[in-house]
């Protein structure tokens, strides 16, 4: 077997830690769900997240990064951590949780391919482009029943809120790649200064219910929010941008509902319709395509063509 060069080397990893991205919010998308429907509120589910990462990671991003450069990692942690972590908690007390599989996970390529058109002048890749409108068209067939479908109350304000997290969320992984922050270093550094911002606020002034819910509930939720979505998800997000760019990384958060959708079948005893399956199909060619290097299937080929043999 011939050694694959480093920039294909460099693509399989990126790929591979944007499919653990995948299945780490799909998860996310199912326990926030659970954590939502039960005594928590957006507030608590906040507290869990930045309560947990930072305290573990506060001591590492003291030690390992410089003051000097803290202004970069604030900024960071306005956007990937505070502002992503409020407003998508927020839009669950708003909008059932498939909005989120939807309008987050469908907004961020949507915002990403938008945000680097603009500064590139709309010269972007057809590949890109097409990915995209694959992608969305997926999403809006997954999404068909509960989008169109007559909503009650304030739903469309979750989803605003919603389209406002994928937004930026964005920003940040743009930012990570512009800045070249190391994804370990810049994760430690969202989770911290989070922490110290957010903590004193929520023990102050903002309401939570954490003392109704039970030690299981708790401790659910604070794994899952507080070290895998928070710390292993945003750290393999960060690395594929890193590895595969901004674009691809993002276009494979698009394979979210589905797989979202498989783990309802599977934990929650969903049922999938027509609809859905064939929006998932499409999601998942979309995604692919865009996840690939400009080239499509000739990239694709070139790729793995040298792991043969």
């Amino acid at each position: 077997m011939n050694p694959l060069p480093i920039e294909r080397t460099d693509t399989i990893k990126g790929l591979l830690a944007a499919l653990l991205v995948v299945i780490c919010w799909s998860g996310f998308n199912l326990v926030s769900r659970f954590g939502s429907t039960a005594s928590f509120t957006p507030f608590d589910l906040a507290a869990l997240r930045f309560g947990v990462s930072g305290t573990l990671a506060l001591p590492f991003f003291i030690k390992l990064v410089p003051m000097r450069d803290w202004p970069h990692y604030a900024v960071l942690a306005v956007f990937g951590g505070l502002g992503y972590g409020l407003l998508v908690y927020a839009g669950f007390a708003f909008a059932p949780s498939a909005h989120a599989g939807i309008f987050v996970n469908g907004g961020i390529p949507f915002w990403t391919v938008v945000i680097v058109a603009t500064l590139a002048r709309f010269h972007i890749a057809r590949q890109t482009v097409l990915a995209l409108l694959l992608s969305t068209s997926g999403l809006v067939l997954i999404g068909f029943h509960s989008l169109l479908a007559p909503s009650s109350g304030d739903a469309w304000i979750g989803d605003v809120l919603f389209l406002a997290a994928a937004l930026s969320w964005a920003i940040f992984g743009l930012l990570m790649r512009r800045w070249q922050i190391r994804p370990q270093q810049g994760i430690l550094g969202i989770a911290s200064l989070s922490m110290v911002v957010y903590l004193p606020i929520y023990l102050l002034w903002l309401p939570g219910n954490i003392a109704q819910a039970g030690w299981g509930e708790i401790g659910l939720q604070a794994v899952y929010q507080g070290v895998i979505a928070a710390l292993l998800a945003a750290g393999m997000y960060s690395y594929a941008n890193q590895k595969i760019g901004a674009c691809q990384a993002s276009m494979m958060l698009a394979l979210v509902p589905a797989f979202t959708a498989g783990g309802g079948v599977l934990i929650l005893d969903e049922v999938l319709g027509i609809t859905t399956v064939l929006g998932i199909v499409i999601v998942s060619l979309g995604a692919l395509l865009g996840a690939l290097p400009t080239g499509g299937i000739d990239s694709w080929r070139r790729l793995f063509g040298t792991m043969r043999g």
